[in-house]
């Protein structure tokens, strides 16, 4: 059976460049596409669009493994983004931490991996995707985060510099095959 990895961390600390750059280096990862409520985004993460409706109909007939609301938005993984870890293949997903209990039951090995920014360095992502007004972004960043639960194995790893040196941690930690890094190394 293969692991579950899911990303976290809080908005504008790089998880979906972070992603990007392992599924780029890491040739065996599997993606895990999310459904979220928001439209596509073309500098955003690759996802399946859904208006609330859809979504709820989805949820009804039992097409996610996991769902969860934040920031207005629905998101869930559908059951068959996650096919691959039967097969032994390991699976990445960006996932929510109130999530992370529910992905934990699901009776596959979760590997959580918290990324993390300075604050100076979350400020100006934030500011740069233009999603948020100022107000917002302060008030992301002044958000409380509750720590992770004990049963979960989770691992911190700071996003404030090069995402080469990040994706070479994570491949470090997890013990992955990766294709050369020099050929996929780009910067924020």
């Amino acid at each position: 059976m293969g692991r579950l990895i899911a990303i976290v961390g809080a908005s504008g600390v790089g998880k979906d460049t972070v992603m990007a750059h392992l599924r780029d280096t890491v040739p065996a990862l599997h993606w895990g596409t999310r459904v979220i409520t928001r439209p596509a985004d073309p500098n955003g993460e690759n996802h399946i669009v859904m208006s609330a409706q859809e979504f709820a109909a989805s949820k009804e007939r039992g097409d996610f493994a996991l769902d969860w609301q934040a920031h207005g938005l629905h998101y869930a993984i559908p059951h068959n983004s996650l096919n691959p870890l039967k097969e032994g293949a390991d699976v990445l997903v960006n996932l929510s931490r109130k999530t992370l209990l529910a992905a934990h039951e699901l009776g596959f090995e979760l590997v959580v991996i918290n990324l993390t920014a300075t604050r100076a360095v979350l400020a100006e992502r934030l500011a740069k995707r233009g999603r948020e007004t100022s107000q917002q972004i302060e008030d992301r960043l002044n958000r409380s985060v509750p720590s992770f639960p004990q049963e979960l194995n989770v691992t911190d790893i700071d996003n404030s510099n090069s995402v080469t040196d990040t994706v070479a941690s994570i491949i470090d930690h997890l013990n992955l095959e990766s294709k050369d890094m020099s050929c996929t190394a780009k910067s924020f």
